[in-house]
């Protein structure tokens, strides 16, 4: 299958998974009382087009950092909510929360950013001291590394009477969102999608810091844009809806596999399908217990296990 037709038969599933979405829910909906009442054209744009649009962003976005980290890296069993990132964001949202409750919420943003930022250039440091010939290490000492931090934020909320909103960032659930409470994604989603101008740049940071500086290119600011991306991504992501894991992971390893690994062709596909999937994830949550609710990080959290053991057990691609 050429690049062409797998966008086209991405955006084709991704749409038809759109409309499923659009009218399911505890209230009953279809196009007719769409047409015929305006309580339910209401509901479709206060509430069912948020949860449509939520997972479709933050799935897209999550791919491509998580493929972005895996280059920046050059291991492809990481992404940022399993290696310390979406934790770092959620330690950041914490003790702006309880030092400085009244900032703004770009301030806020930009703190829980920072602090995701320090937590991925602290995993980098780590994974740069781990022996090349041993690619599993990378993953595990990220999941020790993330599990760490996560500690230290249930601490720290557990500190200030606060472990309720830390169940809240750790684990994805897009049940609350609607108009007016998830357009903070619009910006991650902006930031992720800027990274198709400098895909080549990162495609190079992949061949390693020698190969990089000997083609000319600025590895360290190429580092620190992809980095920032990643960051503010996971911040936004954590912040809106909280974390979810590991569609950074399964999306980019599975289009990596069927499509090479040209960057700039195959960033489109990567957002489509992660977008799909944590759609699907969050349909499948609403329907599997109705009318109550499993969290989409619950489901993805299940199938991103199965799926993490697959590809250690099958190993890296194999060139052609």
């Amino acid at each position: 299958m050429n690049n062409r037709a797998a966008i086209a038969g991405a955006a084709a599933g991704t749409l038809v998974l759109a409309a499923v979405s659009l009218f399911v829910g505890v209230i009953d909906l279809t196009p007719l009382d769409v047409l015929r009442d305006p309580s339910a054209l209401t509901l479709l744009i206060d509430s069912r087009f948020p949860r449509t649009a939520a997972p479709l962003i933050a799935g897209a976005s999550l791919s491509i950092c998580g493929l972005i980290l895996q280059m920046l890296v050059r291991n492809r069993f990481v992404e940022p909510m399993t290696v310390g990132t979406g934790q770092g964001a959620a330690l950041g949202i914490l003790l702006v929360t309880v030092f400085a409750p009244t900032l703004s919420i770009f301030l806020k943003m930009v703190l829980a950013s920072s602090t995701a930022l320090l937590a991925s250039l602290g995993f980098l440091l780590i994974a740069r001291r781990l022996p090349p010939t041993q690619p599993l290490l990378v993953p595990l000492v990220g999941m020790v590394y993330g599990g760490i931090l996560g500690a230290a934020v249930t601490f720290f909320a557990y500190q200030a009477d606060m472990l309720q909103f830390i169940e809240t960032w750790l684990s994805g659930d897009f049940s609350g969102v609607m108009r007016g409470r998830y357009e903070l994604l619009w910006i991650g989603a902006l930031a992720a999608g800027l990274t198709y101008l400098i895909a080549d740049q990162i495609a190079i940071v992949g061949l390693g810091r020698d190969a990089s500086i000997n083609l000319g290119l600025n590895y360290n600011q190429v580092m620190i844009l992809g980095l920032l991306v990643i960051s503010i991504v996971s911040a936004l992501t954590v912040v809106t809806v909280g974390a979810i894991p590991f569609v950074g992971l399964i999306v980019p390893n599975i289009v990596s596999r069927w499509f090479g690994d040209n960057l700039r062709a195959t960033l489109p596909v990567t957002a489509l399908a992660g977008g799909a999937l944590v759609l699907l994830s969050d349909i499948l949550g609403r329907v599997l217990r109705y009318p109550f609710e499993i969290p989409v990080g619950t489901i993805l959290g299940v199938l991103g296990a199965f799926a993490f053991l697959w590809l250690l057990y099958r190993g890296p691609k194999h060139a052609h």
